[in-house]
């Protein structure tokens, strides 16, 4: 590859105490925990909303809360408040009263029970709102460049913007940025996906649909409610009886076999979870620029059988696909512990546990195209330390969200967006905790941090 060097001054155009890196479901909310903690911060955010996964990929429901049984809520704090502010506008329903095996969860049960529909026009709104309350300052259309460091201390991160290339200066930093950028241009060892078997979980993009008939498309599930299995580490679900069909016909070439087919808040509205999209290396803009074309294409097929093979989706309108595919793996840092889903499936709480959850190992493609591989916790939750949000080598950094200290699987599990909401806010929580007793990342009190959580509605047990 040829280089060029590039050399230049640049200005220093803001100083915050805490920086995010990232505005999605991990950012804004260790944004918000970190402002309302009583320190400056400032978050960047590459696009034009909050939310990432949530609002810019499409993705919905929000994935359960609660433990294993279904019998108590967990996952609270920051969360919670969002999911409340979202009902009272109209924008999403309570994770209490949606029960699994319905539309909302894709007619799916095991580690589907309350999941939370939402709304994600209104979310953005909600999120911004929370965000100026709590008095954090956002960048939106900023992309991260690059660390300053002095020696095993970030002091300021390059971005750029419209303004051009910029300096921020910064006490302490988040990492929420999914892929590990600001950890991994920072020397920090990263894995990227199961480096053992070489796998890296595949891409999809969701879309939204409208003017469906809930009632039909019901009626077609319970006629076949029946017909559920798995077979050959395939899971033959929602409608698996119509691609075959299709297939047969010859309107259906993607090696997927079922529909994921998830409820919106309002009835006639759904969000669909079914395009795959294999050997996507989501930190390589070659391969993401690929995936997203590819993804479109997916769901341009998709939605054509949809509305000829599926009972109530006959006059269905395709409403939205999303501003980003949707990436479901790429680095793991390897920071101060790593988080095993041997760990995870026999329901450990270790004694600096940030935060309790109870999803399951989701891994997608481990068998090929057409599989996924979905292991439900043991016991009734498990915990996730603090140690794995904070990375090797950097004395005034951490990571939350989907590229934290763990091993492929376990992310597989904690990935998804309430588990990542928790983690930013203990995140944000410790980063404030960390500059006003004047210690490290990794030197935070964790019994003072637990302390603050609690105090912040989050739920230890």
């Amino acid at each position: 590859m040829e280089s060029f060097r590039f050399e230049t001054t640049l200005p220093v155009s803001h100083r915050s105490q805490v920086t995010v890196v990232g505005g999605g479901p991990a950012g804004v909310c260790a944004a918000i925990a970190a402002a309302r903690s009583g320190v400056q911060t400032l978050l960047i955010e590459s696009s034009n909303c909050l939310g990432g996964m949530a609002t810019t990929g499409g993705v919905n429901p929000f994935m359960t809360c609660y433990d294993k049984d279904g019998g108590q809520m967990i996952i609270r704090g920051l969360f919670e408040e969002i999911v409340e502010r979202l009902i009272a506008r109209g924008g999403a329903l309570h994770p209490g009263t949606v029960p699994a095996g319905e539309a909302f969860s894709s007619y799916i049960v095991v580690g589907h029970n309350h999941v939370t529909p939402f709304d994600p026009e209104l979310l953005k709104v909600v999120l911004d709102e929370m965000c100026a309350q709590a008095g954090v300052q956002v960048l939106f259309h900023t992309s991260f460049v690059s660390p300053v460091l002095e020696g095993n201390r970030i002091t300021g991160l390059i971005v750029s913007n419209k303004a051009g290339l910029q300096l921020i200066a910064a006490d302490a930093v988040i990492d929420c940025t999914g892929d590990a950028d600001v950890a991994f241009r920072s020397g920090v060892p990263c894995e990227m996906g199961d480096e053992a078997s070489g796998r890296i979980q595949p891409a999809t993009m969701f879309f939204r649909i409208g003017n469906v008939d809930l009632k039909k498309v019901d009626a077609d599930i319970e006629a076949n409610r029946d017909n559920f299995f798995r077979r050959n580490g395939i899971n033959y679900r929602s409608f698996h009886w119509r691609v075959s069909e299709a297939r047969e016909q010859g309107d259906w070439n993607l090696q997927r076999v079922s529909i994921g087919m998830f409820r919106g808040v309002r009835e006639d509205e759904f969000f669909i979870n079914t395009s795959r999209i294999m050997g996507v290396d989501g930190t390589n803009p070659v391969s993401v620029s690929e995936a997203e074309m590819e993804g479109r294409r997916q769901v341009q097929h998709i939605f054509a059988f949809l509305k000829k093979y599926v009972p109530g989706c006959e006059n269905a309108v395709l409403m939205s696909t999303p501003a980003h595919v949707g990436i479901r793996e790429t680095r793991h840092i390897r920071g101060d512990y790593v988080l095993t889903s041997s760990e995870l499936l026999s329901g450990q709480i270790p004694d600096d546990c940030i935060l309790l959850a109870a999803n399951s190992v989701d891994v997608h493609g481990r068998f090929g195209p057409m599989s996924n591989e979905y292991v439900a916790i043991d016991g009734s939750c498990y915990g996730v330390p603090y140690r794995c949000l904070v990375p090797s080598g950097i004395s005034n950094l951490l990571v939350a969200g989907r590229c934290v200290s763990a091993d492929s699987e376990a992310a597989g599990a904690i990935r998804v967006m309430p588990p990542c909401m928790g983690m930013g806010q203990a995140a944000g929580a410790a980063a404030a905790l960390a500059l006003n007793s004047n210690v490290s990342m990794r030197d935070v009190n964790i019994h003072e941090l637990q302390q603050a959580l609690r105090e912040q509605n989050v739920y230890l047990g």
